[in-house]
Formats: structure tokens, sequence, C-alpha cells
């Protein structure tokens, strides 16, 4: 069982995806980081949501952005977005994750913010300081 999933779009966010399971180790919170495009693994991203037993999912995913509003899509479950700074400094990601339709909620911290993401996630979780 893991409490939170990360879900990376591709290798080159790893290094993003690092910053929030480091807060989420600190606090003890179980958690796994997978690579699953929106664009390249539709298939598996998809089975891995309907299968996966995370309470929260965390979404990272710069360009286009469309990770976390796909798994917004799937899931009843919390979703929180990380935009990524690439192309543009990271504005167009912000956007993509922020403007999602009505119905599709998709939570969003401030581009290339990991930690507030992970904060976010245990706030959820019931077990965030509030300090």
């Amino acid at each position: 069982m893991v409490t939170v999933a990360i879900l990376i779009g591709s290798e080159s966010d790893r290094h993003i995806a690092e910053r929030t399971a480091k807060v989420l180790d600190e606090a003890g919170v179980d958690h796994e980081v997978r690579v699953l495009s929106a664009h390249r693994n539709p298939v598996e991203l998809e089975d891995y949501i309907s299968k996966s037993d995370a309470k929260v999912f965390i979404a990272i995913a710069g360009l286009s952005a469309a990770l976390p509003g796909v798994v917004a899509s799937r899931t009843k479950k919390p979703v929180i977005g990380v935009p990524v700074s690439s192309k543009l400094g990271g504005l167009d990601a912000l956007l993509s994750i922020a403007q999602m339709p009505k119905g599709v909620p998709v939570a969003c911290v401030g581009i290339d913010n990991a930690e507030n993401a992970a904060h976010l996630a245990l706030r959820i979780l019931g077990i965030g300081s509030c300090t």
C-alpha cells in the first residue's frame, strides 16, 4: 500500500519528485514515484490510477502539463499538480494545471515547488502542521 503516489511525466522531472519525496520521508509517509506520461503512456497511466490505493496523487509535469488533469479526470481522490519550469519559465505548465474545467479539480502549487505539494498532501491526509 502507498499513501501518496508521485507521478512524473518524464524522467527529466525526477529531481522535482525527489524533493517531494524528501518531505514525505521526513513525515514518515509511504509513497512511490512512477514515470507515466499522459501522452506517451496513457493506457498504463489509466491502469495505474484505477488500481492505485494511494490516498493522494501528486502529478509533476512541464510543457503542456496534461498529467495532473488526466489523473484528476480518472479519480475522485485529491490531485496536486506541480508545474515544472521548462519553456516560458513554467508559466505554460502552471496555466495548464490551474485552468481545469469544472468538475475536474486539481490543486496547483507554485512552479517547481515540490515541497509545497508534499506539505499540501500531508494536510489533506490530516498529518501536516498548520503552523
